[in-house]
């Protein structure tokens, strides 16, 4: 199925706020879409701003999720890169598995690579898996302020 770009956004805006309402998490939206994040997640008396990323798996079979946008004005491409203290949680909802995986961006620099299938020379030192990000202790992880440790 083919999507443009806004619609695969809410799409995964809304995988995402099923994924956490399936765990338990009360769901708040803000009211612009101005916001440096796209829900809050609440559980437990604690707030986490959660900001979703749509992506699709490249030919390597990895998610790559870059800490900034980019946007066109009169005088060209612009990026702007993700002010990390507005956001507590990154969400990446990929298509291919129809999973959400969470982490910290604080945990990491500009970008990070999710693998999703296994390396061809079966690496697994200093790999970043994605299952290890949707599955296991996600609640307590959401309300804890680290998500993923390398």
């Amino acid at each position: 199925m083919k999507h443009h770009t806004k619609s695969k956004g809410d799409l995964g805006v809304l995988k995402a706020q099923v994924d956490l309402y399936e765990k338990g998490f009360m769901i708040l939206l803000p009211h612009t879409e101005h916001a440096p994040f796209d829900l809050v997640g609440y559980k437990d008396q604690i707030f986490k701003r959660v900001q979703v990323k749509y992506r699709n798996l490249n030919k390597k079979g990895i998610l790559e999720v870059r800490f900034s946008s980019s946007y066109s004005t009169s005088q060209g491409v612009m990026t702007k890169f993700v002010d990390k203290c507005e956001i507590d949680i990154y969400c990446v909802y990929c298509p291919q598995t129809d999973e959400c995986y969470y982490f910290n961006p604080k945990s990491f620099q500009k970008s990070i690579s999710l693998r999703v299938d296994t390396p061809k020379n079966n690496q697994m030192q200093n790999v970043k898996f994605a299952k290890k990000l949707s599955r296991g202790s996600l609640t307590r992880k959401l309300v804890t302020t680290q998500l993923y440790t390398t």
